[in-house]
């Protein structure tokens, strides 16, 4: 009765969102219901016989590769051979664990099922919802290292385009914003949107006097009126899950979006980040960030110059253009990567929708990138750019002490190990590997699911410390692993190795480190090792360059 009741501006503007977002608070509590009765069901459940074996096996080497890691990761020195054999105790325990975890799956047992059935009610429900739900549920749609693969498979899907708002409202939120309808406003608007997202969605309209092609972005209407009450309904939704559940600890992604969706929401702010962006990768022609026209621009209308381009992962449409994959993913982690040691001014959701990829104009073969929705930026400051590219230095030389004194300048001690290997998406054993080999490189492009466990072990292993250290580190470091997360889905769409934009980050990150350096007056035996550690990550970079076009 309440949302049919049609009253003054008051009523539009505070009690129908707010009624909404009740509403949507109501399915979140229902569907929270739902997934407590089932898992808790799983509980007293009576699984197969093969099933249960299966599951004892899974924990039984989970905890061993817990114990071989902890070996292999000692402080403490051991021969020669010794490393040896814990290095292969530590991948015999991995591989043994990834081919447990395969078999499980494979039988289809009732925790998979269950998974799989948690999963589509969150799905089912951050697409009822809409809005700041699908935001959240594409965001825990990277933590595949901390959720089982049923709840990345399924909620991998928000990323697709959601469902559009009426044009109607769409009419009504620029005739507020801006004064007139777009009838008015331009020469011609197309009603039906070309991408619709978790917040606004765009349509194509012509300018008046030059017929000029524009992209506008409008955002759903009493969408910023009805976030306040959605946050409010997770936050309340999460922390009585932690409450129940000791095991859930994911109420720090609802920590980590709540304050940058004010700035999302503001698309004057997505303007002036666009600009900024703009001016500091000026000078490349490899990347078009769209014009804002700011007398058609207000915090829920977006005015841009509309430029063409494809989804940055559309494989099919790449090679249609006559483009290689490899040279796309290239340089998306090498503008993204510039952004972050340069000018640490930094797009922090680069997912594939905010990424275009078109043929250059002008140079055969070679892509150009538009980037555009730069509503979620973090200007780094200089000290943690600084801390963040020697990391990305040591990482690169496998200096185990550089990267576990660069983690505790971050605010990680202890879990070092997980943090190297959340950046790098390799395990950190393959870095004490390298260390020694004082090879880049020498595995295939793709993670093995050996790789994978050991990985998900440090997390596991360190799950409770993660929830810690994500509230110690600065809280630019959450937008860098987003960020981090969000490209290494580009580069694994792509079909590209993880080394290789782990050298691309090192490349950008030596450089930064050096540059700095050189700026300093610390004396002439300072400088000369400050040069030598750079052509150490130079000669290492070229070398694999080397190897990697030889095997291309």
């Amino acid at each position: 009765l309440l949302l049919q009741y049609d009253a003054d501006d008051e009523y539009k503007k505070l009690v129908k969102p707010t009624a909404e977002a009740t509403i949507r608070a109501g399915r979140l509590a229902y569907t929270g219901s739902l997934m407590a009765i089932d898992y808790g069901r799983l509980k007293r459940s009576d699984m197969s016989t093969r099933e249960l074996q299966l599951e004892a096996e899974v924990e039984l080497n989970a905890k061993e590769l817990e114990i071989a890691q902890a070996e292999y990761t000692s402080e403490h020195k051991v021969d020669e051979q010794t490393a040896k054999l814990r290095r292969e105790s530590v991948r015999s325990c991995a591989e043994k664990l990834a081919k447990a975890e395969e078999q499980l799956s494979a039988i289809g047992g009732k925790r998979s099922l269950v998974h799989a059935r948690a999963a589509n009610r969150l799905l089912e429900l951050c697409r009822a919802n809409g809005g700041v739900y699908v935001k959240v549920g594409q965001h825990l749609a990277n933590l595949d290292y901390l959720l089982p693969p049923e709840y990345i498979e399924t909620l991998s899907a928000l990323f697709d385009n959601a469902s559009p708002t009426s044009y109607g409202n769409v009419r009504e939120v620029i005739k507020e914003d801006l004064g007139e309808y777009p009838e008015t406003l331009f020469d011609s608007f197309s009603p039906v949107p070309i991408a619709c997202a978790s917040l606004a969605q765009v349509h194509v309209a012509k300018l008046k006097d030059t017929g000029r092609k524009l992209a506008i972005k409008v955002q759903h209407r009493n969408l910023r009126e009805s976030s306040t009450g959605d946050m409010l309904a997770l936050r309340i939704a999460v922390r009585t899950a932690e409450y129940l559940f000791p095991e859930f600890t994911l109420g720090w992604v609802i920590d980590e979006i709540a304050p940058q969706l004010p700035k999302e929401l503001d698309f004057c702010n997505e303007g002036r980040n666009s600009e900024i962006a703009a001016s500091h990768l000026a000078g490349d022609d490899r990347i078009v960030i769209p014009n804002v026209l700011w007398k058609f621009t207000s915090p829920r209308v977006l005015c841009m110059h509309f430029e063409d381009g494809f989804n940055a992962t559309d494989v099919e449409s790449i090679r249609n253009a006559g483009l290689e994959a490899g040279k796309v993913s290239r340089l998306i982690a090498s503008v993204f990567n510039r952004q972050v040691f340069e000018s640490g001014f930094i797009h922090c959701d680069p997912h594939p929708a905010n990424v275009l990829v078109r043929a250059h104009p002008l140079r055969r073969n070679q892509p150009q990138l538009v980037l555009v929705d730069h509503g979620l930026y973090k200007q780094i400051d200089d000290d943690f750019r600084l801390t963040y590219a020697r990391l990305w230095t040591a990482l690169m030389l496998a200096d185990v002490k550089g990267i576990e004194n660069s983690c505790r300048d971050l605010g990680v001690k202890k879990m070092y190990p997980l943090l190297a290997a959340m950046l790098t998406s390799r395990p950190f054993d393959e870095i004490l590997e390298r260390s020694k080999s004082g090879f880049l490189d020498g595995k295939t492009s793709e993670q093995s699911a050996g790789d994978k466990a050991m990985i998900r072990g440090y997390a596991q292993k360190f799950l409770r410390e993660i929830i810690v250290m994500l509230d110690t580190v600065p809280r630019q470091m959450l937008l860098l692993l987003k960020m981090n997360d969000c490209l290494r889905h580009v580069a694994f769409a792509l079909g590209s190795s993880p080394s290789s934009s782990m050298v691309i980050a090192g490349d950008y990150a030596s450089r930064a480190v050096f540059n700095e350096e050189r700026k300093q007056n610390y004396g002439t035996l300072s400088h000369a090792n400050n040069f030598l550690t750079y052509t150490k990550v130079f000669l290492r970079i070229r070398a694999y360059d080397a190897w990697s076009s030889f095997f291309r």
